[in-house]
């Protein structure tokens, strides 16, 4: 399944929200966008709201920018 996401990094109140569809979700991370450290925090948030193993979630396209896809596995 893919994923649309709109990351906002150094967000106060880390957590994922629908935005108008279930396959397209806003994830706010506390971490800034430095060395893929607000990728990994997106990983983790969106595992715990699909509640699935980190490992089974892939970036596949949008490394250096907001809007990003995800895989889920």
């Amino acid at each position: 399944m893919r994923i649309f996401v709109r990351v906002y990094p150094r967000s106060r109140n880390p957590g994922v929200e629908e935005s108008g569809s279930p396959q397209r979700l806003l994830v706010r991370v506390k971490e800034k966008p430095i060395d893929g450290s607000a990728n990994e925090a997106v990983i983790q948030e969106l595992a715990r709201y699909f509640n699935v193993p980190q490992s089974s979630i892939s970036l596949v396209s949008g490394r250096k920018y907001k809007e990003k896809i995800f895989e889920i596995s």
